[in-house]
C-alpha cells in the first residue's frame, strides 16, 4: 500500500478512537440515570431511525464514488454532483421523516414490550424522531463528499466533535431537566443537527463550494442508478445488524436489549481499524483500475488480519474484567455473549473490505439480491434462537450470519480466493483457541500470561505474512527506539 493510504488509515483510526472513549465514559452514566429499561428503549428508537435511513437510496456512497472519480479526472463536475445529491437526500429524508412518524406509533404500540410510561415519553418526542431522518440523510452527503476528496482530517475532527456532542448534550439535558425520553431524544436530535451543520461547513470548504446550484436531473439519475444497488446492499446489512436487538425487545423486553446491546456496542467498537481502512480505501478503489484495485484489496486484507487479530485476542481475555469494572456484575454476566459477538465483529471487518471492493469496482446487484434473499432466513433463525436459547442464541446466529456474508462477498469479489481463505483460517484458529481459554481460565494472572502469549504468537505469524505490516511495524519501532535511548541518556 502507498504511504499516503497508510497515513490516511491512521488518521481515520485516530478519529474513531476519540468518540469511543467518550462513549465508555457516558454509557454507565446513561444506564444509571435512565435505568436499564429506558436506556433499552432509546437503543430501539435509534434502531428504528436507522431502518428509515434506507431512504438515503445509497446516495451518500454514490456521491463519494462519483466525487472520487471526478477528482481523479480533474473535471469540474464536483459541485454539480454535490448539490444534486444534497437535494436528493433532503427530499428522501423528508419522506422518511413522515414515514417514521407513523412507523414509530405502530412499533411502540404493538412491536415491542415497554411500559406505558415509556410509550408516552416516546410519543411526546415523535416530531423530533421524525426530524432526525432528514438531518441524518443530509449529513451523510456531507460526509461522503469529504471522504470522496480524501479530506479525512477535517472529516474526523468534525465527526469526533459531533459524536461528543451526541453523547454529552443529552446528559446535560437530563441534569438540567429530567431523566425522561421526552427530554433525552430531542437533545440527541439537536446534537445531531449541530454535528451535521459542522460537517456541512467542512464539506463546503473542502470542495470549494461558493454558491447554491439547482439539482441536475441527469446527475440525480446517475447517482440513483449507482446508489440503488448500494441501497439494497447496505440496507439489507443495516437491517440484519439491528434485527437481533429488535427481536430481543419483542420477545424478551426492553430491559434485555440493554443487557445485549450495551456489551454489543462495546465489542463493535473493535471495528475501528476495519472501519478506518474501508473509509480510506473506498475513494481509491473507486478511481483505480480493476487490476490495481485487486492488488490493493489483497494487501489490505493481509494487513487487516495481521494488525486486527492480535487486538481481538487481547479483547477476548480483557472483556469480562473490563465489563465488571466498567458496568458492574450485572452487565459482566453478559461477557460470554459479548465474547461470541467479537468473532462476528472480526468477520464483519474483513467483509467490509470485500464489500467496498464490490461497491467500487464490480456490479453489486447480485450480491445485494442475495443479501435480501437471506434476510428472512436470518430473521427466522434469530427468532428461534432467542426463543429457545435467549441472548446467547442470538449471538451465535449473528456470528454464523457474519461467516456466511464473508463467504458470499469473497466469492463475488472475484479475487484469488485460496490465499485469502488460508490466511483467514489461520487467524480464526487463534481466535477460537483464545475464546475457549478466556472462558475457561478463572485466575486473572494466568489469563494475562496466556493472552499475551497467544497475542505474541499471532502477531509473529502476521509479521511473517504481511510485508505492509512489517513496514509499518519497522517504522514505528525506529521512531520509538531512538526516543527511548535519548530518554535513558
Amino acid at each position: 500500500m502507498e504511504r499516503s493510504i497508510v497515513r490516511n488509515i491512521f488518521i481515520n483510526f485516530a478519529g474513531a478512537v476519540a468518540p469511543t472513549f467518550v462513549s465508555l465514559v457516558t454509557v454507565p452514566a446513561y444506564i444509571h440515570l435512565l435505568g436499564a429499561a429506558r436506556y433499552g428503549v432509546i437503543n430501539l428508537v435509534w434502531t428504528l431511525i436507522g431502518y428509515f435511513s434506507v431512504l438515503d437510496l445509497g446516495t451518500s456512497l454514490a456521491t463519494e464514488n462519483q466525487i472520487a472519480k471526478a477528482r481523479a479526472a480533474t473535471d469540474d463536475s464536483i459541485e454539480r454532483i454535490f448539490w444534486s445529491a444534497w437535494f436528493m437526500n433532503l427530499g428522501t429524508g423528508i419522506v422518511g421523516g413522515v414515514l417514521i412518524y407513523v412507523g414509530t406509533i405502530i412499533y411502540i404500540t404493538h412491536g415491542v414490550k415497554i411500559e406505558p410510561t415509556f410509550q408516552h415519553e416516546v410519543m411526546a418526542s415523535l416530531p423530533w424522531i421524525a426530524a432526525a431522518v432528514p438531518i441524518a440523510n443530509v449529513s451523510w452527503v456531507f460526509a461522503g463528499s469529504l471522504t470522496g476528496v480524501e479530506s479525512f482530517t477535517s472529516y474526523n475532527i468534525n465527526q469526533t466533535i459531533g459524536t461528543a456532542l451526541f453523547q454529552l448534550f443529552p446528559l446535560a439535558a437530563i441534569f438540567m431537566f429530567s431523566a425522561s425520553l421526552a427530554v433525552v431524544i430531542p437533545a440527541c436530535v439537536i446534537a445531531r443537527f449541530v454535528g451535521g451543520l459542522m460537517l456541512g461547513v467542512a464539506a463546503f470548504r473542502a470542495l470549494g463550494i461558493r454558491r447554491l446550484r439547482l439539482p441536475q436531473w441527469h446527475l440525480m439519475a446517475e447517482l440513483f442508478r449507482y446508489g440503488r444497488w448500494m441501497l439494497m446492499f447496505s440496507g439489507a446489512n443495516m437491517i440484519a445488524s439491528t434485527l437481533d436487538r429488535v427481536l430481543i425487545g419483542a420477545l424478551l423486553g426492553a430491559r434485555f436489549v440493554t443487557y445485549y446491546a450495551t456489551p454489543q456496542n462495546l465489542v463493535t467498537r473493535l471495528n475501528l481499524l476495519p472501519g478506518a481502512m474501508a473509509r480510506t480505501l473506498f475513494p481509491r478503489l473507486s478511481a483505480a483500475s480493476r487490476a490495481d484495485a485487486d492488488a490493493l484489496a489483497h494487501s489490505s486484507l493481509a494487513f487487516l488480519n495481521g494488525a486486527f487479530t492480535p487486538c481481538v485476542i487481547v479483547a477476548l481475555f480483557a472483556l469480562k474484567p473490563f465489563l465488571l469494572l466498567w458496568l458492574g456484575p450485572t452487565m459482566a454476566a453478559s461477557a460470554p455473549v459479548a465474547s461470541v459477538l467479537i468473532l462476528g465483529v472480526w468477520l464483519a471487518g474483513q467483509s467490509s473490505l470485500l464489500g467496498i471492493l464490490i461497491q467500487a469496482q464490480a456490479n453489486p446487484a447480485f450480491v445485494a439480491g442475495v443479501s435480501w434473499l437471506q434476510l428472512p432466513f436470518f430473521a427466522g433463525a434469530l427468532w428461534c434462537a432467542i426463543h429457545w436459547f435467549g441472548l446467547m442464541g442470538a449471538a451465535v446466529v449473528v456470528v454464523l450470519k457474519a461467516l456466511l456474508d464473508y463467504s458470499i462477498l469473497l466469492a463475488f469479489a472475484k479475487l484469488h480466493v485460496w490465499s485469502i481463505v488460508r490466511n483467514m483460517l489461520a487467524h480464526l484458529a487463534f481466535l477460537i483457541v483464545a475464546l475457549v481459554l478466556a472462558d475457561s481460565i478463572g485466575a486473572l494472572p494466568v489469563a494475562i500470561v496466556v493472552g499475551l502469549a497467544l497475542t505474541a504468537a499471532n502477531f509473529g505469524m502476521s509479521l511473517h505474512g504481511s510485508s505492509e505490516l512489517r513496514a509499518a511495524f519497522y517504522k514505528a519501532w525506529t521512531r520509538f527506539v531512538p526516543s527511548t535511548k535519548q530518554a535513558e541518556g
